[in-house]
């Protein structure tokens, strides 16, 4: 790493990740930050447009449809079992640290935290970000009805989610992604996946080996010569650029790393089954437990 990216893993903040707004687009950011390991906040108090849903019809999955207090408690729970907490706290503010590296975020009660990134996922009007960047870039001025309205430009961030402020990512207000729940939801992945990446090039990882996804696999699909450590590190090795800048060192630390990341990621039959099982007890808990017993009654009557 560079004396700069030194410097920065060497700072202390209470977290890596703030994600403002705990709806479709923040959850589902958080899901994939904290599951590559990364501390990461969502605080949840604002005006979420969401929960003025009368009954969400085309959320995939939910064939019959969702009510909004249940899609709510499965976001919440996804994101904390990837390993989120979730505060209900309104964010007021986001300003840099003195210098300038990282944020610090007020919160409604009083309370200032610190954190490396902030992800703002939430559709109030980004008046909490004001000051990190000029005005005229990241607001823009309408009349109606003769008079001016200040709001936060939705073609600020790029389609990644990425914006001139270092550390600043996007989730919503969305600008071409729309207004659909899932829409959002698939947003907030882009821009939670664009997070992780934008750590593994700070880690060290050059851009050819910096690119992320998370998916599980099936252990009888691993092929024999795939359960040697050194297929992984000749394939590893082939995609290093000749200019990585890597010492010895920190070249076998990330390489080992990243064959332990991609090896844990294969699942055998009874670890699936596990998953599967814990999986549908998890849904269980949000639905009516009347509705359970009936179900079952009628199961025990055919």
């Amino acid at each position: 790493m560079s004396a700069t990216e030194t410097a920065r893993a060497e700072t202390t903040f209470d977290h890596d990740v703030v994600i403002v707004g705990g709806g479709p687009a923040g959850c589902a950011a958080g899901v994939f930050t904290a599951r590559y390991g990364l501390d990461t906040v969502i605080f949840d108090r604002g005006r979420s447009s969401i929960q003025r849903c009368a009954h969400l019809e085309n959320y995939l999955g939910f064939p019959a449809g969702i009510d909004i207090e249940t899609l709510y408690g499965l976001l919440h729970d996804h994101a904390e079992r990837a390993g989120c907490e979730i505060v209900s706290d309104l964010v007021e503010s986001v300003e840099r640290v003195d210098d300038g590296d990282g944020f610090v975020i007020g919160l409604q009660d009083g309370e200032r935290v610190t954190a490396r990134r902030v992800v703002a996922a939430t559709r109030y009007d980004g008046e909490y970000m004001r000051g990190l960047d000029d005005e005229t870039a990241m607001f823009e001025t309408h009349e109606h009805d003769g008079e001016e309205h200040v709001h936060f430009d939705k073609s600020y961030a790029e389609s990644d989610g990425t914006t001139p402020v270092d550390g600043l990512f996007i989730a919503s207000p969305y600008g071409e992604t729309g207004y659909q729940a899932i829409m959002a939801a698939g947003h907030g992945t882009r821009v939670g996946i664009t997070v992780v990446e934008a750590v593994r090039r700070e880690q060290g990882y050059p851009d050819p080996l910096a690119n992320y996804y998370d998916w599980m696999r099936m252990d009888a699909e691993l092929e024999d010569e795939w359960r040697d450590r050194d297929r992984w590190r000749e394939q590893f090795d082939d995609r290093l650029p000749d200019d990585h800048g890597l010492g010895d060192e920190r070249l076998t630390e990330l390489r080992e790393r990243e064959i332990d990341r991609r090896l844990a990621s294969y699942l055998s039959d009874e670890e699936i089954e596990q998953r599967r099982e814990r999986g549908q007890k998890q849904l269980l808990e949000h639905i009516d437990d009347d509705l359970i017993l009936r179900a079952a009654r009628e199961i025990e009557s055919t």
